[in-house]
């Protein structure tokens, strides 16, 4: 279940594993519910992206990202990115600049989202 939690004073939604996939057309759902719990951050597991979404020639990540950041609504995905960052060097190189930024994270688990948001 979805729940919202506060990291290192940051309202964050948490999205559970299971539940709709993160596209282009879904991203204003994920927003909403955002808006509707008053969080500035969403945590989305990796198993919530839909199939291409990390495959950047489909440009879903990017179209998705940009809605976010337009919002001014963080996002972190959260889980284990090395299998695909691995068969992908545009993706590794994508996922270094994210996390070298303000808004999009790529982080293991909600313990590391929460140790960058505490750096602010």
């Amino acid at each position: 279940m979805d729940c919202l939690q506060t990291l290192s004073e940051t309202p964050v939604l948490v999205f559970d594993g299971e539940g709709p996939k993160l596209d282009e057309r879904s991203a204003n759902d994920f927003l909403g519910e955002a808006w509707s719990a008053d969080a500035t951050w969403l945590a989305v597991p990796l198993e919530r992206l839909a199939p291409g979404f990390l495959d950047l020639k489909t440009r879903m990540a990017g179209e998705v990202i940009q809605k976010f950041t337009n919002y001014r609504v963080g996002v972190a995905f959260v889980g284990a990115i090395a299998p695909w960052t691995e068969a992908s060097n545009s993706l590794r190189d994508f996922v270094h600049e994210s996390n070298r930024g303000r808004a999009v994270w790529f982080v293991r688990d909600l313990a590391e989202l929460g140790a960058r948001l505490a750096k602010g």
